[in-house]
């Protein structure tokens, strides 16, 4: 029973120790989404861009979009279940950085059934939230480059896949709700709002261990008589 309690404890203060990092990181994904956009890091800086400091960072890229090389990941937004629109950005320093445009519905899968959205070919101006590359795919689902199929925007996977010979960033950008040509992709649609149920947690493992110890208690108590 003594070790029991000593677990239960141990967890209720991992617990709380998970609760002030989540608070810490929902302030600092807060302030960086209502902070002025900021140059996206370009390829000197890569190797330092980190999720402690880089996450969600509000950035903004200037480029040309190769559409024929975009592709379709599997996405289930507050619109409903579609597909993310990721397109490959072609800077002027020869760097890419992947963009994900935004949200199309189902029924606009077919390339045809979005050629409004494709915007004409020279420089465009980017403005979203800086992300991590999600390696492998969705839970259950592993990505197929070789069919096209996509559940997570892994940069380094979709980079092989599409052949994109130039240096390419780890990350990518969520673009923000910037109208597109025909209505289409939906940006801005990127989720900042995280589950932070660690309290509750926290006090359920401490309630454990105080019932564990009253157990304990009775039972001397009760072996005493």
């Amino acid at each position: 029973m003594l070790v029991l309690t000593a677990v239960f404890i141990g967890l209720g203060t991992w617990q709380v120790q998970r609760l002030f990092w989540k608070l810490d990181l929902i302030a600092r994904v807060e302030a960086r989404v209502h902070a002025e956009p900021v140059p996206a890091p370009t390829a000197a800086d890569w190797a330092a861009v980190s999720p402690e400091k880089d996450e969600y960072r509000h950035v903004t890229a200037t480029g040309t979009l190769e559409h024929g090389k975009s592709v379709l990941v599997q996405a289930v937004t507050e619109r409903g279940a579609g597909f993310w629109l990721v397109t490959p950005m072609h800077l002027a320093d020869s760097s890419t950085i992947l963009i994900n445009r935004g949200f199309l519905p189902a029924g606009q899968r077919d390339s045809t059934a979005r050629t409004a959205s494709e915007i004409a070919a020279g420089p465009v101006t980017v403005t979203g939230l800086l992300r991590l590359s999600e390696p492998g795919g969705a839970f259950l689902r592993s990505n197929d480059p070789a069919n096209d199929r996509w559940y997570s925007r892994d940069v380094a996977a979709i980079v092989r896949a599409k052949g994109l010979g130039s240096p390419v960033a780890p990350y990518f950008i969520d673009a923000d709700a910037t109208p597109n040509p025909g209505g289409v992709p939906i940006g801005g649609l990127t989720v900042t709002n995280f589950r932070n149920s660690h309290l509750i947690y926290a006090l359920t493992w401490y309630a454990l261990a105080i019932m564990t110890i009253a157990v304990t208690i009775i039972l001397r108590r009760r072996r005493l008589i």
